[in-house]
């Protein structure tokens, strides 16, 4: 049994403390937002925050999150609903296409707004460098952080 809080609700779950948090979140909890992309935490598409730090959920295995507060695309939101500023950001720049890899996106974007209120364009350019949009909509990326920045 694992014990953990998941967009700010306790849960215990009853799984090999090797299983990787994706298919715990995505299997167990039925939160699918999460995405599996690449499994080998290349692509991003698996973003998930850990006690407020972006990580690859598909190669961080349950045991190493016990006790901690896990943060999915499903809990950036707020509890009445309203859009995170990235969130209607992504919307007003019409950044996903096919939309597979924005939820991994949208929790780098959170994560570096949180840490970095006002990012300049290397700023971005760090913090979402292991993201990867097959689509190409990076410029469209870009200027949802820039407008989130504003607004956040």
């Amino acid at each position: 049994m694992v014990q953990l809080k998941i967009n700010g609700e306790s849960a215990t779950l009853d799984v090999a403390p090797d299983t990787p948090l994706l298919w715990a979140v995505r299997e167990q909890l039925g939160l699918t937002g999460t995405k599996f992309g690449c499994g080998i935490a290349m692509c991003g598409a698996c973003t998930v925050h850990v006690d407020g730090q972006p990580v690859r959920s598909c190669s961080t295995a349950i045991a190493d999150v016990e006790g901690a507060d896990v943060t999915t695309i499903e809990g950036v939101k707020a509890a009445d609903g309203t859009l995170h500023a990235v969130q209607q950001a992504w919307i007003d720049h019409q950044v996903p296409q096919c939309g597979y890899c924005q939820s991994g996106q949208i929790m780098s974007a959170v994560a570096l707004l949180r840490d970095t209120p006002n990012p300049s364009d290397a700023d971005i350019d760090t913090a979402m460098a292991g993201n990867i949009c097959r689509c190409g909509m990076y410029d469209r990326i870009r200027a949802a952080i820039k407008t989130a920045a504003k607004g956040a």
